[in-house]
C-alpha cells in the first residue's frame, strides 16, 4: 500500500498516512479516463440549440405564381429552404446529449485518475483544512504556502463551511466534497489537495 506524507497548512510535514493500493496505486487505464471525461462533458451540454425549419419560418404559404406558363422554375412557398430567409433543412434541434456510463467504469476511472495524480506528484494530503473564519484571504494564504495557487482541486469531507466559502472566489481553485469528486476535475487540476479524512474516505469507498 502507498504511504503518503501528510502536511499541514504551513507546508510542514506532520506525519504519514497509508492509503489503499487498489485506489491510489492502481494501473492507469487511459481508455477508461477518456470515456469518463467524454461522459462528463456530454452530460454538461445543455442541448438548447435550435434552427427554424420550413414550418417555423415567418411568411405566407401562398403559391407565388402558377405552376406552368411563366417560364420560371416552379415554386410552392416563399419559405422554401432554397430561398433567402427560408427554412433550414436538417438543422440542429434541442436534444439531450447525456448518456449512461456504467458505475463500474466511473469508479475505475476515479481510481485511475487518483493513481495518476499520486504517481505524477500532483496529489498531496493535508492534515485538515481548519480556518477560523470563512475568509478568502485565509484560504489564499494557505494555498500560497502549499504552492498550489492555480488550477487546484481541494477535496474535503462534508461540513467545512469556512473552506467552502473561502475558496469559492479564488480563480482556478475548486473545492468539492468527497462524494462529488469527478475524473474530469481530477485530470483538469494541476494540484490535488486532499484532507486526511477525505483521503481515508476515498480509500474506503473506492477500494
Amino acid at each position: 500500500m502507498p504511504i503518503v506524507d501528510v502536511f499541514d497548512l504551513n507546508n510542514a510535514k506532520v506525519g504519514s498516512v497509508e492509503l489503499a493500493d487498489a485506489v491510489f496505486g492502481a494501473e492507469v487505464n487511459e481508455a477508461l479516463l477518456y470515456e469518463a471525461v467524454r461522459h462528463y462533458m456530454a452530460c454538461q451540454r445543455r442541448g438548447t440549440h435550435a434552427t427554424k425549419e420550413r414550418g417555423s419560418v415567418r411568411g405566407s404559404g401562398k403559391k407565388l405564381w402558377r405552376q406552368k406558363g411563366t417560364g420560371r422554375a416552379r415554386v410552392g412557398s416563399i419559405r422554401s429552404p432554397l430561398w433567402r430567409h427560408g427554412g433550414t433543412v436538417h438543422g440542429p434541434q434541442p436534444r439531450d446529449y447525456s448518456y449512461r456510463l456504467p458505475r463500474k467504469m466511473q469508479l475505475g476511472a476515479l481510481r485511475s485518475a487518483l493513481s495518476a495524480k499520486l504517481r505524477d506528484g500532483e496529489l498531496r494530503v493535508i492534515r485538515e483544512f481548519s480556518f477560523t473564519e470563512p475568509k478568502t484571504k485565509q484560504v489564499a494564504a494557505a494555498l500560497s504556502k502549499l504552492e498550489a495557487v492555480k488550477r487546484s482541486l481541494v477535496v474535503d469531507v462534508v461540513g467545512n463551511r469556512n473552506l467552502e466559502l473561502g475558496a469559492r472566489n479564488l480563480p482556478g481553485v475548486k473545492m468539492v466534497v468527497t462524494k462529488d469528486v469527478t475524473t474530469y476535475d481530477l485530470l483538469g487540476a494541476k494540484h490535488v489537495l486532499l484532507s486526511e479524512a477525505a483521503a481515508k474516505k476515498l480509500s474506503e469507498a473506492l477500494a
